[in-house]
């Protein structure tokens, strides 16, 4: 990357010192609700904690989480990512038919993190060269990766899993961890410390913050943000091969609707659609809720169909507390 002026740098940092307490003090209140919200469903359903329900929401938030560390960069960058969910599908069906035909459990985990990285470099040339705004481009992506998907598979699930694929899958660290939710720790432990402590992580918030003046110092944003989507598109990709890894098959559609877990998880977490906010630790409690919130639905016998009602409900208050909280600033 080209050098940037101290005074960019400086000016995101200075910003980011003012907004730490900010940032805290929302994390705290998205992590009180969350213990809330645990407390109300332990009262009305017995099974909420239990040790086996604890491991099956690790197991649960896991890919949520994952996809929600990539969505987390994009949308610090004021940019989203709405191909995420396809990326997913598309992800485990070639992976899952590669294992299924014998072939190297690497070579297949490599190939669908491969379709991560093209889906995330046509995601950022689409915004940068060709100028289209990030929801158009990915919306766009997210449909033919959805339609690759189901042609490769006619629409049918992949089985055939080894395993050794689907032992990670369903088991853990002492019956406590499930390793699906190891990988997404891990995950977010890498990216938390290279938004916070590397140029990538301050020239991400300064793209969000200022992207006139970050051009105007010399930061290349559109190979910025391409390598932005990248990131986007590879956790897609890891969400699509620790799927597969839990539910020992693959679908076609199996990541519909996960890119507004994530979104929402952002959100709730302390992101802003206008960019610029966002944290990755904030992001993992918000998708943690999220996760919670499914799951607690389902032990009270809440039909699929009000859960997807929830669902867009909890979007559409994360984007109202976003802009909320916007006006609250100026």
């Amino acid at each position: 990357m080209q050098p940037v002026s101290q005074a960019v740098v400086q000016e995101t940092e200075t910003r980011r010192s003012k907004d730490w307490l900010k940032e805290l003090f929302h994390t705290s209140l998205v992590a009180a609700a969350l213990i809330v919200l645990m407390i109300v469903f332990s009262i009305f359903s017995p099974h909420f904690f239990s040790a086996s329900n604890f491991y099956h929401i690790l197991q649960e938030v896991a890919v949520v989480g994952i996809l929600t560390v990539g969505q987390a960069f994009v949308i610090i960058t004021a940019g989203i990512d709405m191909a995420q969910g396809a990326v997913i599908g598309l992800t485990g069906v070639v992976a899952a038919l590669l294992m299924s035909q014998h072939v190297s459990v690497w070579l297949a985990v490599l190939a669908g993190l491969g379709i991560g990285v093209l889906v995330g470099l046509v995601n950022g040339l689409l915004i940068t060269v060709a100028g289209i705004t990030p929801f158009i481009a990915t919306l766009g992506t997210m449909s033919i990766c959805t339609g690759a998907a189901l042609v490769t598979t006619s629409g049918q699930p992949v089985f055939g899993i080894p395993n050794s694929v689907s032992n990670f899958g369903s088991n853990g660290i002492l019956g406590i961890l499930p390793f699906t939710a190891l990988v997404m720790i891990v995950v977010a432990i890498v990216f938390h410390f290279v938004l916070n402590n590397t140029r990538f992580g301050r020239y991400t918030y300064a793209i969000g913050s200022n992207p006139l003046s970050a051009r105007l110092s010399g930061l290349r944003i559109e190979r910025h943000l391409i390598w932005v989507y990248i990131i986007s598109g590879v956790m897609s990709a890891i969400g699509g091969v620790v799927m597969i890894a839990w539910v020992n098959s693959a679908m076609p559609t199996a990541g519909n609707n996960y890119q507004l877990n994530s979104i929402a998880s952002v959100v709730i977490g302390g992101g802003s659609l206008f960019g610029g906010e966002g944290t990755i630790w904030g992001s993992m409690i918000g998708a943690l809720l999220m996760s919670v919130l499914s799951d607690g639905s389902q032990l009270l016998g809440v039909s699929s169909y009000w859960q997807s009602i929830l669902l867009g409900l909890v979007v559409v208050i994360a984007v109202f507390i976003d802009r909320f909280r916007r006006r609250s600033a100026v």
